[in-house]
Formats: structure tokens, C-alpha cells, sequence
């Protein structure tokens, strides 16, 4: 967070140059597969360069992605390991270390198909990686899929 009346915290300027690097990288004139794998491949290399438990559960989400929904694309989304469907950020995983949080989370966007009624979550804080993450992340990107 940042401090009052100083805009934006240190970390929080790195996330937005860091989003805008990947805008820019973007817009290049790419043929779809080079920029699929280039896209793939920083999302590998967000995972690689994460400790801990972010590391635990960003592998195992993108395990989770790639079994359930192969047709989901890595990428990264602000730094984050991210998959899209036709461009959208569809799930990501903010992890804890990059603004010093307590805990990371799994985050779905508006085009994530999670709907139910009213009212529904749309992150889910992760602190360790089990079986019952595992199933519970399983339904949660085949639903948002």
C-alpha cells in the first residue's frame, strides 16, 4: 500500500512498469506462435524466479491450467504467471513476495465464467499446497475455463 499522501508504493510503480513493458513487448508485430511462446516463457520464468510457498502453489497452478485447460495461453499479467483465453487474463496468481503480503492468491478476472447468482469469489488466498488446493483448484479453472 502506499504511504499517505505519497501515490504509489515502490512496488506498486515496479507492477505498473513492469505491465507496461509487457504492452509494449506486445505490440510488436509478432507472428501468433512466437509471440504464444515468448508469452509462455515468461510466464515460465515468473514461476522460476519465485521461493517458497509462491513457488508451490504458481507450479501448481500452471500444472492445474495446462491438465484442465490446455487451451488457456501463459502469460504474465502485471509480472504475475497468468492464462488467457482470446487475449483476457482469465486466472493468475499474485504471489505473496511481490508486495509483501501475508499471503498470496489465486485471482479470476471478469472473464473468468464463475458466475452463481449474485454474488461469487473471486480470489482465493493460498498458504500451502495439498490435495484439497489441488482439487479445489482443478473445479475453479475448469468452471472459469
Amino acid at each position: 500500500m502506499a504511504e499517505k499522501g505519497n501515490g504509489f508504493s515502490a512496488e506498486e510503480r515496479a507492477a505498473l512498469k513492469q505491465r507496461s513493458a509487457e504492452l509494449r513487448a506486445g505490440s510488436r508485430q509478432e507472428k501468433a506462435a512466437e509471440k504464444r511462446e515468448r508469452e509462455a516463457q515468461a510466464c515460465r520464468d515468473a514461476i522460476a524466479g519465485l521461493t517458497g510457498v509462491d513457488r508451490e502453489v504458481a507450479e501448481l497452478l500452471d500444472k492445474v491450467v495446462r491438465e484442465v485447460a490446455p487451451q488457456l495461453e501463459a502469460k504474465t499479467w502485471y509480472g504475475f504467471p497468468a492464462y488467457a483465453r482470446e487475449g483476457k487474463t482469465i486466472v493468475f496468481y499474485q504471489f505473496a513476495a511481490k508486495f509483501k503480503t501475508r499471503y498470496g492468491h489465486v485471482g479470476f478476472s471478469e472473464d473468468a465464467r464463475l458466475d452463481d447468482g449474485a454474488i461469487w469469489p473471486v480470489a482465493f488466498a493460498v498458504v500451502a499446497v495439498n490435495a484439497d488446493v489441488e482439487k479445489q483448484l482443478r473445479e475453479l479453472v475448469r468452471r472459469a475455463a
